[in-house]
């Protein structure tokens, strides 16, 4: 059960290090990050559980994930690992019967101060009757739970930010809109060359005239040491292009000037890229994975698997994802130059 703005099952907002380690066990290693003001966050392994920690080793807020996290009710209503659109309107109806109000947050999920919840989503996965996972077409909820000095706007705070900075990123209003399939432009891609007009090794200048002279909607970078901040110098990583629908990555280079290292077709908005005669871009994600598992085994190739789990084929520089369409998902890809680590 949420105990609004006090804490989530067996753990309190103002608990130490120690007292959550001896409620959850140990956490997983490898999987916390500590920044230098003394602020870090820590996911616990087996639990679905991250705990973001203030100075002091004080927790302040956990996240719960929507495939591995624990139940969680405020009410009435189940908050975890449901359908998005049922969940909000029964988050929407308890609230107005506690006179709690309702906003939306960066995602386009619901946020209720009063609460201290903020909720998300993320991809949903299930076992086949063989035992294996397999991604499904759609996503399912998870939610961020914060103490009372954070509720009023989580994402904007300082330990937050070290777990998950969405501040450079753009907001939802709560809609996701996509292209028809017929609107969309077919770009080329010649893999850890090119893709559509974007050649790797570009300037920002030259991918922004490639993009018929396209401004950045956003502009996302970090400065060398992430936890300083502000020293050092600030370093250009991902231009997005909400026109083109695509995002332009980029790698340090040594004459100073950022280099094109890969490119993010959007999956709601972005071009259709093809591979061996398979959409990649915009398609039930199911559908697109089965495809590349028959095109390998046909083709008698290698198959890759990225660390969620997602298969492409080997040798290409290549990594399918998917973005969020209301209740389901849609598939996105990303090319990247040769010597990019995926």
């Amino acid at each position: 059960m949420l105990d609004p703005l006090v804490g989530v099952g067996p753990l309190r907002f103002g608990m130490d290090s120690d007292e959550v380690k001896a409620a959850l066990g140990e956490p997983l290693a490898g999987n916390s990050q500590v920044a230098a003001d003394g602020r870090y966050w820590m996911q616990f392994q087996d639990t679905g559980l991250t705990c973001i920690y203030d100075r002091g080793m004080i927790m302040v807020a956990m996240a719960v994930d929507g495939l591995e996290g624990p139940c969680v009710r405020v009410g009435d209503t189940e908050l975890i690992g449901r359908v998005p659109s049922e969940a909000r309107a029964e988050i929407h109806d308890l609230a107005r019967r506690e006179g709690a109000r309702v906003r939306v947050n960066w995602s386009g999920d619901p946020e209720i101060a009063a609460w201290g919840v903020s909720m998300g989503t993320t991809q949903d996965w299930r076992r086949s009757p063989e035992g294996y996972a397999e991604r499904q077409d759609s996503v399912i909820t998870s939610a961020l739970f914060v103490g009372p000095e954070f509720a009023d706007d989580p994402y904007a705070t300082a330990p937050i930010v070290h777990w998950s900075d969405v501040r450079q990123l753009g907001s939802n209003p709560g809609a996701w809109p996509v292209t028809p399939g017929h609107e969309r432009p077919c770009w080329e891609w010649v893999p850890m060359e090119r893709v559509g007009p974007l050649r790797f090794g570009m300037s920002p200048s030259e991918v922004a005239a490639a993009l018929d002279g396209e401004t950045p909607a956003g502009r996302i970078g970090a400065f060398p040491h992430w936890a300083f901040r502000r020293v050092g110098q600030w370093n250009l990583s991902e231009d997005r292009f909400e026109n083109a629908g695509v995002s332009a990555h980029y790698w340090p280079h040594p004459d100073g000037v950022p280099r094109l290292g890969g490119v993010t077709a959007y999956g709601r908005t972005g071009p259709q890229v093809l591979h061996a005669g398979i959409p990649l871009v915009g398609v039930a994600p199911s559908a697109l994975d089965a495809a590349v598992i028959q095109h390998v085994e046909k083709h008698d190739l290698g198959l890759r698997f990225s660390p969620s789990g997602v298969a492409s084929p080997d040798g290409l520089n290549l990594e399918v994802g998917t973005t969020r369409v209301e209740d389901a998902s849609v598939s996105e890809a990303t090319f990247y130059a040769e010597h990019w680590e995926l």
